[in-house]
């Protein structure tokens, strides 16, 4: 399938965890992580050997640098960077919440990244040697300038016959600047081969149809026909696109979980194994961990369900890892896979 680098496109962020009791305020201290959901797969793709490339804006200071040799040291390409602007995005998280949930709070107006405009990169110098570009809905949710330059972007990865990747993440914090998901990103995932989120979020973003009685008891059954329906729909509505993931994780208990995922390609929906687990660490960064897990395995030209169960154990093991990105090894992710294995 391909033997290029896999180039991540979107804003890097810092995230700072406070804590809900007010600790941090006694000791004077804040955890912080390097993340943004495409960095997260950068990193993931880069541990596990295959060449990642990683495009985003930063202001041109000492934190950037550090932040590049930071990158560097994981052994992803940093030379797309566009140095430009006053600051690095921020959002504050409290340890083990959702991102899609209340707590988050984002700090990234006015960043290197949001200043982004069109005619800015010079996309053929950085298509260079690329064989799979990946973005997610998040970089068009920060303002319109952004959402053009993604337009922009896969215009260019088209005419280069490159392989793109969409994420379907939907950040409800984000969409502000006065356009609904559903009119901005169904025309981005026209030029999508690959479009992974799940049956609410394709909904909510691209328009697909969700129907309620199917979803409202999360019965397996039920989900995973809903998974059809809802892959069926987006294929054909977007021709280019060949395959479908959805990800499926729910509460389990007060502190656990419980996942599973789907793959539609070629007719066929292919099924993961279930995870289910009494207690979790961190769910920042599992989904990006579940897409790093899906192009390692269509880049490695693995079968559909070979590659469905190393991304749902990717994001699985994710949920015990205090930082955004993974630090799982290819090896490690295999034997969690035999582990579970029922």
């Amino acid at each position: 399938m391909a033997s290029g680098k896999v180039l991540s496109f979107g804003e890097l962020l810092l995230r700072i965890c406070p804590d809900g009791q007010g600790q941090w305020l006694q000791e004077n201290r804040l955890p912080f992580y390097v993340g943004g959901a495409e960095l997260n797969v950068a990193t993931a793709l880069a541990l596990w050997g295959v060449p990642s490339a990683y495009l985003t804006a930063l202001p041109e200071n000492f934190v950037s640098e550090q932040l590049m040799g930071y990158m560097q040291e994981r052994q992803i390409d940093t030379s797309p960077v566009v140095l430009q602007g006053d600051r690095v995005g921020l959002y504050y998280l409290p340890k083990g919440k959702d991102l899609k949930n209340a707590g988050v709070i984002y700090d990234r107006a006015g960043s290197a990244y949001a200043d982004l405009k069109t005619s800015t990169i010079n996309w053929d110098q950085v298509f260079e040697g690329v064989s799979w570009f990946h973005f997610s809905a998040i970089c068009p949710a920060i303002n319109q300038n952004v959402a053009e330059v993604c337009a922009e972007a896969l215009q260019v990865a088209q005419e280069r016959n490159i392989f793109v990747s969409l994420d379907l993440n939907y950040r409800a914090k984000l969409w502000k600047y006065g356009k609904d998901p559903v009119e901005v990103m169904p025309s981005l995932a026209l030029a999508c081969d690959l479009i992974m989120g799940n049956v609410w979020a394709a909904n909510k973003m691209l328009g697909m149809p969700l129907d309620e009685e199917l979803v409202q008891d999360i019965e397996k059954e039920k989900l995973l026909q809903h998974a059809t329906l809802t892959s069926e729909a987006i294929l054909k509505a977007f021709p280019k696109c060949r395959i479908v993931a959805n990800t499926f994780r729910f509460d389990h208990g007060p502190q656990g979980i419980r996942y599973f995922t789907t793959l539609y390609t070629q007719g066929e929906l292919h099924v993961s194994q279930e995870y289910v687990v009494d207690k979790i660490l961190d769910k920042v960064g599992s989904g990006d961990c579940f897409m790093a897990g899906l192009i390692y395995g269509f880049y490695h030209q693995r079968a559909p369900q070979e590659t469905l169960e190393f991304a749902t154990a990717a994001a699985f093991k994710k949920l015990f890892i205090e930082s955004d990105a993974t630090t799982s090894t290819v090896a490690e992710i295999e034997e969690t896979i035999q582990a579970y294995a029922k």
